[in-house]
């Protein structure tokens, strides 16, 4: 049946998730002086993702959009940060993973008309989720979003903002004729 996993995908697809990565805090420095970092995000063995090199930056704004498709929500996206070498392999500057089920949680809601700004959940850092603080799920310009902050691991320092965001490719009303 592995002919048929595409098209299984796709029926499986439950939207996408927008990353929208702002920028590195306190990155590791992996050159003489400053580091060239960039992010590569993944989401099980078939989806990676990378944003572009910002040179000489221990604090780079990357600002980029990164969509994933999502299909199984309880599968954590991981984060890396490297260092662009060119003469040799790129350094990693530390990782960070993170889930996406309260996020989840809170898209299946399916909400509207409430006010702009409203907080419907939070996030707690814990041992498990990489958080470097309280993360809140907001409602904002009729959307879910999620802001965070996630501490990198297995490096001396290091942080990453970023943003969620859910793209529904279903109409919101369920419509359960098939």
């Amino acid at each position: 049946m592995k002919d048929s996993s595409a098209a299984l995908s796709m029926e499986n697809l439950l939207g996408l998730l927008k990353i929208h990565i702002h920028r590195g805090i306190n990155l590791a420095i992996r050159d003489v002086c400053s580091s060239d970092p960039y992010v590569v995000v993944r989401l099980g063995k078939k989806q990676k993702l990378k944003t572009k090199v910002v040179n000489n930056s221990v604090n780079p704004e990357w600002n980029e959009h990164l969509t994933l498709s999502i299909t199984d929500p309880t599968l954590p996206i991981r984060l890396q940060v490297y260092d662009k070498d060119t003469f040799s392999m790129d350094d990693k500057m530390g990782d960070a993973e993170f889930d996406i089920l309260r996020f989840m949680e809170v898209v299946k809601m399916e909400l509207a008309d409430i006010p702009n700004g409203s907080i419907i959940a939070k996030v707690k850092p814990s041992r498990e989720n990489c958080l470097a603080e309280e993360s809140d799920i907001v409602w904002e310009n009729d959307k879910v979003v999620q802001k965070m902050v996630l501490r990198l691991q297995n490096v001396e320092c290091g942080e990453v903002e970023l943003e969620l965001e859910w793209v529904s490719l279903r109409p919101t009303t369920s419509n359960k004729g098939h």
